[in-house]
């Protein structure tokens, strides 16, 4: 039998859309907050397999009520717990960049690694680790990438003329994965740093965009100061429409409207964080993968 899935309140919808793609059901977790901050958890106690869905943006917070859930679960019977967090904070930091920094996605790794049998999460932000199974040494580690999501949800924006556009090298696996099975072109820009907090982002090629629609790819939105550029930069080479599509948006409200007066619309994300922009939903995806895994 597939394991329920366990989720806090504001996660309701992505966990059943999870719930009901397994064959599954969608049990919540209670929540309440004392008034110095501290968090009460109530579980449904569940034997077997128990996936609890909970992506950690906002993490200093919800790692400690995820923690608290867990131990409820297992103390309930569950004899394993596969953590399905579609997006994983606290991966930016992997080395201490000056002295006396913490090392934060070892700290965080080895305690998701600890609490859980099994973890599955969508694009990590991985730098210098070579795999996520690095992160979380000794159990389960399953990376399910967006990108025939995203490519599949932006098929009937796109036509053959359009061309998508990552803001920098990084970008670049993203925007390959989501334009092969789509058969467009791709654009890459460069950061060009000028000091530790100066950062320009250019566009080599810029020309080929003129003209044509433009669509710009991420795995992250924060801030979006970074895409609000790229767009700057298409605008002026020509370009005729300028989109986004990213795995992840931690953008504000105020962010997105930036984004939007900056001429980027629409403005499009998975379903991995709750918000405005997050309309392309993983679950078939996520059980898909759940399922390959044996964790279900």
């Amino acid at each position: 039998m597939t394991g329920l899935v366990h989720h806090f309140p504001d996660q309701a919808a992505a966990a059943e859309r999870l719930a009901a793609a397994l064959g599954s059901a969608a049990r919540p977790i209670a929540l309440r907050s004392f008034p110095d901050g501290e968090s009460l958890v109530r579980v449904n106690p569940a034997p077997g397999t128990a996936l609890v869905y909970c992506p950690l943006d906002q993490p200093d917070t919800r790692l400690v009520r995820l923690l608290l859930a867990i131990s409820a679960l297992r103390d309930g019977g569950a004899e394993r717990v596969v953590l399905v967090a579609p997006y994983l904070g606290y991966m930016r930091q992997d080395v201490a960049f000056n002295p006396g920094e913490a090392v934060s996605q070892r700290v965080i790794g080895q305690m998701l690694a600890t609490a859980c049998d099994a973890l599955v999460t969508v694009d990590p932000h991985l730098h210098r680790t070579p795999s996520l199974a690095d992160v979380v040494p000794g159990i389960v580690a399953v990376n399910v990438a967006a990108a025939p999501v995203i490519a599949e949800a932006i098929a009937g924006l796109v036509t053959p003329e359009t061309i998508l556009v990552g803001p920098d090298g990084e970008s670049r696996p993203w925007v390959e994965a989501v334009a092969r099975p789509l058969g467009l072109d791709v654009l890459v820009g460069e950061k060009v740093r000028h000091g530790d907090r100066q950062v320009e982002i250019v566009l080599p090629a810029s020309a080929r965009a003129a003209g044509r629609p433009a669509l710009l790819v991420d795995d992250l939105i924060s801030s979006g100061g970074t895409l609000r550029e790229c767009a700057r930069l298409l605008t002026a080479a020509g370009a005729r429409i300028v989109g986004a599509a990213a795995t992840h948006c931690l953008a504000s409200d105020a962010d997105l409207a930036a984004l939007a007066a900056a001429g980027i619309a629409p403005v499009m994300a998975t379903d991995s964080v709750v918000g405005p922009a997050a309309t392309i939903p993983l679950a078939a995806a996520l059980a898909a993968a759940i399922r390959q895994a044996g964790l279900s």
